[in-house]
């Protein structure tokens, strides 16, 4: 059924993670009829394993839904659910691109945090109508009046203008579902114009090939018609078109205002970019419709198999996730100590958790991660730069002329109690203090700049710790700038290994060497010979500890006699024990990669 343009809504869900937004679509579908009670369940658009277990959405989902309305008349409403997490902050900004609302929710209990401000600044760039909620009215650690007036200072808005519902028990969203229809504008475009459609999000289906989410601007889509992609000029066949209601609903055409699919048959996800515009090969638009900058991997580190026959079956599974998750990077790489494996870059540390937890679960592989990193710009004295990513690849002190590292801007949402703990936990990550504000009486709001290595590890950790769970995090992308950094290096034996290497900062590479050798010490099994654990700085050795070789009682058949026979046997022992050193290898355990990260960065 097609409905007019003035009837047709396009709005997304916007919120900081756990505040109910999954939870609030599927009222919207109970409400609007769109799922039967056989098909609904908890977190309906929530599709992975991963979601659904953590609570959190990883991917957005678009869906279709028809709600008669008040005033009479039937509307069509294309609801988008998105991310809360910060990592996942480039798929809020494709959700945004494709609709004229967004529903900010926030929680009853919680109040406004820090990724529920990123996500308003987001919206309002792009000029949308804002819906602010309150969310959990029902839980008896509700403080809805504090929450209003944060809302009201955040966005100017009248009393009158705030929602209260619980997604949970359905109270309000019937009038929540009025305010879309009354508040979000009707879509623009000429369904008689040149085509022009956004893809806002894609993935890659093993018998259709790529399949685009689009949201058509201009013109009108046919199925069967032949259409080209503006960037890279390459045209295809809209091989099947069509809606998204729970599954995919095949449909003749899309019109401007709507959002759907399109089924390109394109066998490579990169050839279907998002942010692109697609548009009739026989007459195509002269402009591209206004798309946004390719995601940059903020976050490295290494995956190897534990089983080195596992090389080529982690190959495949890098290959395939790739395909449904374009943000994420691979390239082969090789460790002395690790053999075989591949460098990743990811958005952040949670992207970095799921991605290697879906590897190991969806193709059932052991892996071994090592300790992630940012990239630094080294620049040498040859007048070249280089981008590093990986601590092995650093290069001599020598040669360098100075290094810039990565700066986010962190904006720390804290009640007043916990500002001065959280003030010496950022000055202990080299922050540098640029502001503080009060939002409410209640609530402050924190603005460091910081380098983005000093928040990577657990600092997260830390900040819920201090602030006992209250404080919530958002940072984003500053630039790079000059800082004092070194190669710290793990020898065993006086062989460097590669894969614990770190890039730190000067000052902080004693305190770091010393913990990191202390810790090695304890998960480094004992061999028949010692292992002498040194971490150094170049030729440089800063620390030394030593793992205690196990000991066989040779003297042990002598009763008695001359002392010369003890003496000639343990000389023997000592012999053999230093050329066991010399051809003997030292076995590595995952627990020496973990006790990397667990060094303690404050000092």
């Amino acid at each position: 059924m097609k409905y007019l343009q003035e009837r047709i809504r396009n709005f997304c869900i916007i919120a900081h993670i756990d505040h109910g937004k999954s939870t609030l679509a599927d009222r919207f579908l109970e409400l609007t009829g769109t799922l039967s009670q056989k098909q609904m369940r908890d977190q309906v658009l929530d599709t992975m394993d991963l979601e659904r277990e953590r609570g959190i959405t990883i991917k957005s989902h678009a869906i279709r839904m028809v709600h008669r309305a008040r005033d009479g008349n039937e509307y069509l409403l294309n609801l988008i659910d998105t991310p809360g997490h910060v990592d996942f902050t480039y798929e809020v900004s494709r959700s945004l691109s494709a609709c004229e609302g967004a529903i900010l929710v926030v929680d009853a209990a919680q109040g406004i945090q820090a990724q529920t401000v990123a996500n308003v600044y987001l919206a309002m760039e792009q000029g949308l109508e804002v819906i602010p909620v309150i969310n959990k009215i029902d839980l008896p650690s509700a403080q809805v009046e504090v929450v209003t007036h944060e809302l009201i200072e955040l966005l100017g808005v009248d009393d009158g203008e705030i929602i209260q519902v619980s997604a949970r028990e359905g109270t309000g969203v019937g009038e929540l579902l009025e305010t879309v229809v009354a508040k979000v504008p009707a879509p623009a475009g000429d369904p008689a114009g040149k085509l022009k459609t956004l893809i806002f999000d894609s993935f890659f289906d093993m018998y259709k090939g790529a399949v685009v989410y689009a949201r058509v601007f201009e013109g009108t889509l046919h199925a069967g018609q032949r259409v080209r992609m503006l960037s890279n000029g390459r045209s295809f066949e809209a091989m099947e078109i069509g809606h998204f209601r729970l599954t995919m609903e095949p449909a003749s055409t899309l019109r401007a205002g709507e959002v759907g699919y399109i089924v390109t048959g394109v066998k490579k996800l990169e050839e279907t970019k998002v942010g692109d515009t697609v548009t009739s090969d026989a007459d195509p638009c002269e402009e591209a419709l206004v798309g946004f900058l390719d995601v940059k991997p903020m976050v490295f580190s290494g995956l190897y198999p534990v089983d080195s026959d596992d090389y080529e079956a982690l190959r495949d599974a890098l290959e395939k996730l790739q395909l449904n998750d374009s943000s994420f990077v691979y390239e082969p790489e090789s460790s002395v100590a690790l053999g075989f494996g591949f460098r990743c870059g990811f958005l952040g540390l949670l992207h970095m958790e799921i991605v290697q937890e879906r590897l190991e679960r969806e193709y059932q592989l052991n892996l071994i991660t090592t300790m992630p990193n940012v990239e630094y710009h080294v620049h040498l004295k040859s007048g070249d730069v280089l981008e590093v990513d990986n601590p092995a690849d650093y290069p001599d002190s020598v040669r360098i002329e100075h290094v810039r590292e990565p700066v986010v801007r962190v904006e720390t949402i804290t009640p007043p109690g916990y500002v001065g703990a959280i003030m010496k936990l950022n000055k202990e990550r080299r922050g540098k203090y640029i502001e503080m504000e009060y939002i409410t009486q209640d609530r402050a709001v924190l603005k460091y700049d910081m380098p983005l290595a000093e928040i990577l590890i657990d600092y997260y950790d830390r900040l819920k710790s201090i602030s006992r769970g209250y404080a919530s995090l958002d940072y984003e992308y500053r630039g790079h700038e000059q800082s004092d950094l070194v190669r710290l290096d793990i020898a065993l034996n006086g062989e460097p290994v590669d894969a614990l290497s770190m890039i730190v900062h000067r000052d902080n590479a004693y305190r770091y060497g010393r913990e990191m050798a202390a810790r090695l010490k304890d998960v480094i099994p004992r061999q028949l010979y010692e292992v002498v654990i040194q971490a150094c700085l170049g030729s440089k050795v800063i620390s030394r500890t030593n793992v205690r070789a196990l000991r066989k009682n040779v003297t042990a058949k002598c009763y008695g006699g001359d002392i010369t026979r003890k003496r000639k046997l343990l000389e023997k022992q000592k012999e053999g024990k230093k050329r066991m050193k010399m051809v003997g290898k030292v076995e590595i355990p995952q627990e020496a990669f973990l006790a990397v990260l667990k060094v303690d960065r404050s000092s």
